[in-house]
């Protein structure tokens, strides 16, 4: 139940265990305006009902929410981790060395959206609330809290990962240090057309995208994309046995969600979800699936599998047909997912994302803060490098260079 803090601010602290302890309306007054769509009440619902992010898998929900009066003017979605799987963002590292040096590294608090490697975390602050001075002083409160309880209850770090980018600047105004990492993004280019999307590429990668959707054409399966209520019901529970089999295949203990996780997505989360559907005639169940989730102008690429072994079903599933669509609806950006360095070959640079991190064990930032900035650098270069081998025809800008100038031109709040 809420647990109150007393402060001397006009503001009240609570920590609560379960999502549900928060009306969904009133969490989504907060969450609706972010870009990303993984911090809603209905996405952290799910993914706590279905028994996919609960205290026995490892992530025991630690919300803290800001109250003036009775009104909820901000939260930080958090968990209590006592591993590092499910994060896509690798500190095992770290872990064995604070083992290694006499520290407990977990529990760790930890702030992103459960088993969701896509770009976007950030406090929940009411939109009504626009005075610079006043957003500051509420992230203050939560910092604050924050860095309380985690000293009170002997925890060795606090985390944030796939932060939004023009946030970084503020933690790091507040002395997080930041780890840079990288995922593939897809930017539309004001394409009016598929065939738009091909002429940025030079002659030979054009090439290999029209062989590869040929492939598809030529084994008899035709891509089709269903939305909000077009989806057919029996696709919510075959997308679960397509990523368990892509899990069980390709990703060994990386099955973080259970039946019931994408069942419930029909109830709660359908009005977002877009499934790419690779069919052969007369057949209902589909060869192939992947689905997106779509936010206003972006959208998220999640799980996808096969029935059958088709050529370059993957690619039309999980990135040309999506990229076609996208284009169709004035999507502005498409992240297709963690991992996988052919994605550059399709259109998708490398881009820069971030996890922000404070130690509350001296010995452990004295050692991996430099270790970080090292980490940085290399990580910089790895991105410049990778992005010299994009198939296009001409020099793009790259999301990575309008996301850090939109950082860069942030105000430190």
């Amino acid at each position: 139940m809420f647990k109150s803090i007393k402060s001397p601010s006009p503001y009240t602290k609570t920590w609560i265990s379960s999502i549900t302890q928060v009306d969904s309306t009133v969490w989504n007054y907060l969450a609706k305006p972010l870009l990303t769509p993984f911090l809603e009440w209905e996405w952290l619902w799910n993914l706590e009902d279905s028994g996919c992010a609960i205290a026995q898998e490892g992530w025991l929900a630690n919300h803290l929410l800001l109250w003036r009066g009775q009104k909820l003017v901000a939260a930080a979605p958090l968990y209590l981790k006592g591993h590092s799987y499910g994060e896509f963002v690798f500190d095992h590292q770290w872990a064995d060395l604070a083992r290694r040096i006499g520290i407990d590294y977990y529990p760790k608090l930890l702030g992103m959206a459960p088993f969701t490697p896509a770009a976007g975390y950030r406090f929940l602050i009411d939109p009504d609330i626009t005075e610079l001075s006043e957003i500051k002083n509420i992230t203050d409160e939560l910092i604050l809290e924050i860095d309380r309880f985690c000293d009170r209850h002997k925890i060795s770090g606090a985390h944030f990962l796939f932060v939004d980018p023009t946030w970084k600047h503020e933690l790091e105004s507040r002395g997080y240090s930041a780890w840079m990492h990288h995922s593939y993004i897809w930017e539309n280019q004001n394409f009016q057309s598929f065939d738009d999307y091909l002429k940025s590429f030079d002659s030979n990668q054009r090439r290999n995208i029209k062989r590869e959707r040929k492939a598809v054409t030529n084994a008899n399966v035709a891509m089709k994309v269903y939305t909000g209520e077009q989806i057919p019901h029996h696709f919510y529970s075959y997308m679960y046995d397509l990523y368990s089999d892509t899990c069980d295949k390709f990703w060994g203990g990386s099955k973080y969600l259970n039946r019931k996780f994408f069942e419930q997505l029909r109830t709660c989360f359908s009005d977002r979800l877009v499934f790419t559907a690779g069919e052969v005639e007369d057949n209902p169940v589909p060869v192939g699936m992947a689905f997106c989730i779509r936010k206003g102008e972006n959208l998220y690429g999640r799980y996808w599998g096969a029935a059958q072994d088709v050529d370059s079903l993957h690619f039309d599933a999980c990135y040309y047909t999506p990229i076609d669509w996208a284009i169709a609806e004035g999507i502005k950006t498409f992240d297709p997912g963690a991992g996988g360095q052919h994605k550059k070959r399709r259109g998708f640079p490398a881009t820069p994302n971030y996890s922000l991190h404070r130690f509350y064990r001296p010995r452990l930032g004295q050692i991996l803060i430099p270790h970080i900035q090292e980490v940085n650098e290399y990580e910089q270069r790895q991105i410049e490098a990778l992005n010299q081998e994009l198939p296009f025809s001409f020099e793009q800008p790259t999301l990575a260079n309008i996301l850090e100038d939109k950082g860069q031109q942030s105000k430190i709040c």
